[in-house]
């Protein structure tokens, strides 16, 4: 079932949702159910998983370090078709421009379309670990609009070679992120939200924002979103912080402001226990306000740890 349809039978109560990472390859699966079965409680509709862009890795050999290409954390769309099978749970895989070709993201899409996955989430990704910009990979997409573009052509039965004819056409739900903060390489948050707009028009279904921990960000930033003429669901993301150094990576790494009073707790703890604490009782308070106010879904980044998401689930859902 598409998120939209979700949201749609949802009446305007407010639903959970939360994203994995896959597990580093060698790891053993059962890592990621165990963060995950105490979630289900709360019966989200869907889950998020995310995908990993290439990386540089050095390699000794005869004495001497070779630089090698890998993905360290693959499998996104078999743990989506895994957990579908095992939870009875929709499944979101994030498809990237970074690190892809469009064939290639037309291949990860016919295998989600024969898997019965109908919803992905189109994103151009980071820069590659060691890399200042982003660069697409030579005949990849330079930004998120091509990749709903694609995504949304496949919809309509258009695959990149036009000679192919396709009997049974996908039809995908498509999610985008948005940024009520700017993301981190628009000049402005106007700006951003144009780009936003275009994808939209170019297909795009529903919006999940990146991490906020004010939310009259977040509410400004559907009142700006609205205005523009975007009338798709916007999701709030929400990470709780857990540990002391989210201070200063996550500003950094995200560009989002933390508000003085969560800093000041923060600042307060003796260790990250007390940290992880504050972080969940923030999220509490969030996620309350956000729900009074009646976003469709709260969705949480769990990056692979449950222990202080089912803390915050269990005060609401």
């Amino acid at each position: 079932m598409k998120v939209t349809e979700h949201i749609a039978n949802a009446k305007g109560e407010t639903l959970f949702s939360f994203e994995i990472v896959p597990p580093v390859k060698g790891k053993n699966i059962q890592d990621l159910y165990d963060n995950i079965d105490p979630l289900m409680e709360f019966k989200p509709p869907f889950i998020d998983v995310t995908t990993s862009r290439e990386e540089y890795v050095y390699i000794e050999k005869n004495g001497l370090l070779e630089k090698k290409v890998t993905r360290m954390r693959p499998g996104t769309v078999g743990i989506c078709a895994s957990l579908q099978y095992k939870y009875n749970v929709d499944t979101v895989p994030h498809v990237l421009c970074g690190g892809f070709t469009k064939e290639e993201t037309e291949y990860m899409l016919v295998d989600c379309q024969y898997l019965g996955i109908d919803n992905v989430m189109a994103l151009r990704g980071d820069a590659m670990k060691g890399e200042q910009y982003f660069s697409p990979c030579e005949g990849g997409h330079s930004y998120a609009k091509g990749l709903v573009e694609q995504i949304a052509a496949l919809n309509q039965g258009k695959y990149l070679i036009d000679e192919l004819k396709m009997e049974h056409t996908p039809n995908f739900c498509i999610g985008v992120a948005g940024y009520p903060e700017k993301h981190l390489e628009a000049p402005s948050l106007q700006n951003d939200l144009k780009r936003l707009k275009e994808k939209v028009d170019a297909g795009a279904d529903y919006v999940v924002t990146q991490m906020f921990f004010d939310n009259k960000k977040y509410f400004e930033f559907v009142d700006a979103a609205r205005a523009m003429g975007i009338t798709i669901p916007i999701i709030p993301g929400i990470k709780p912080l857990a540990v002391q150094k989210h201070l200063r990576l996550l500003p950094q790494v995200f560009w989002v402001n933390l508000p003085e009073d969560l800093i000041d707790a923060v600042e307060a703890c003796p260790d990250n226990k007390a940290v992880r604490q504050v972080g969940i009782e923030w999220a509490i308070q969030q996620s309350k306000e956000l729900k009074d106010a009646g976003v469709p879904v709260l969705h949480y980044y769990s990056m692979g740890k449950s222990s202080n998401i089912k803390a915050i689930a269990a005060a609401l859902f």
